[in-house]
């Protein structure tokens, strides 16, 4: 399987109460993308500079970063053109890899806006770079900028950044340094579509932890009263386990519970809950394996979500 290392530029709006910016916030100008293969070599490269058709002006922070002014691309072609020439570019057995989680979807937002056919009738697998290069190298939670991978890797800086090929490029050099197997397994997800029922949502085991990704819900509530969701099984012997701390949320997003497994031990479970592209939610459920001070810490967490609460409930009876 080939790995495309894809990086994209784009333009928006000069006013954020411009209506386009409901039909489309970012319109892409500018493609690049590298072929690596197996052994992570770049064995081929895709760039295309691409003519707007939503705004007709630049804006004044994409310019001054990217430099490429509007009239530059007055004579190139269209996204619909551009896009159906790089993804036959791609082939067929192949995985998208990107510096953060942006660029997939705003890929998908733009072949939609533009009535292309859809990448995926649901969640792609693909490689978060910006990531896996957290993982590898740092705390794994931390998210750099490009050139601050480029930097720790003492990777050599020929051409200037913000440009969609030297991006791609870039992106692919930092990659090829990332040598762990159990780091490379550490896929993520673009959910720009959902599992379309039941049967297609994801559920996908990782080294340290478990992922589950549901189909979109009209509402939270209704997500909430999902079986599957709000289900504490072990990933590892598949057991339902009883709950020693049940679901809570310190915020309504976020959901927390700690449930046992008399084999593996306390396992907790969050629950994010995000919106779909129509406006319905969906819910991206981890669970993992942790130790007894990590559930005092949790307790407490339940703790003081209750007391934030009782102090709410307190101050609206006394209005």
């Amino acid at each position: 399987m080939d790995t495309i290392i894809l990086d994209l530029e784009w333009n928006q709006a000069a006013d954020s109460r411009d209506d386009r910016n409901r039909m489309l916030a970012f319109e892409i100008i500018e493609i690049g993308a590298v072929k690596m293969n197996s052994r992570m070599e770049m064995t081929d490269s895709f760039h295309e500079l691409i003519r707007p058709q939503v705004y007709g002006e630049m804006h004044r922070i994409t310019e001054s970063l990217i430099h490429i002014r509007m009239e530059e691309l007055e004579g190139c072609r269209k996204f619909e053109e551009v896009a159906g020439d790089f993804l036959r570019w791609c082939g067929e057995d192949y995985r998208f890899g990107t510096w953060g989680p942006l660029d997939l979807t705003e890929l998908q937002r733009n072949m939609k806006f533009f009535g292309m056919m859809p990448l995926s009738d649901g969640p792609i697998r693909y490689y978060d770079i910006q990531k896996l290069f957290s993982i590898a190298f740092e705390d794994g939670k931390s998210r750099r900028s490009l050139e601050y991978a480029v930097d720790f890797l003492n990777i050599s800086k020929e051409i200037p950044f913000h440009r969609a090929l030297a991006d791609a490029c870039y992106t692919a050099r930092v990659f090829s340094q990332i040598k762990d197997p159990t780091v490379l397994q550490r896929i993520s997800f673009d959910t720009f579509h959902l599992p379309a029922d039941r049967k297609a949502e994801v559920h996908v085991v990782f080294d340290r932890y478990a992922k589950y990704i549901s189909r979109p819900f009209a509402d939270k509530e209704a997500l909430l009263a999902d079986r599957e969701v709000i289900s504490t099984r072990c990933y590892l012997c598949h057991r339902n386990l009883r709950r020693k701390i049940r679901w809570f949320t310190p915020n309504g997003k976020h959901y927390y519970s700690v449930s046992y497994c008399a084999k593996h031990g306390y396992m907790k479970g969050k629950i994010r809950i995000r919106k779909a592209e129509d406006d319905r939610v969906y819910a991206v459920k981890t669970t993992k394996f942790i130790e007894e001070a990590d559930v005092a810490d949790i307790r407490n967490r339940q703790e003081r979500a209750r007391e934030i609460r009782r102090e709410r409930r307190r101050r609206e009876a006394g209005r």
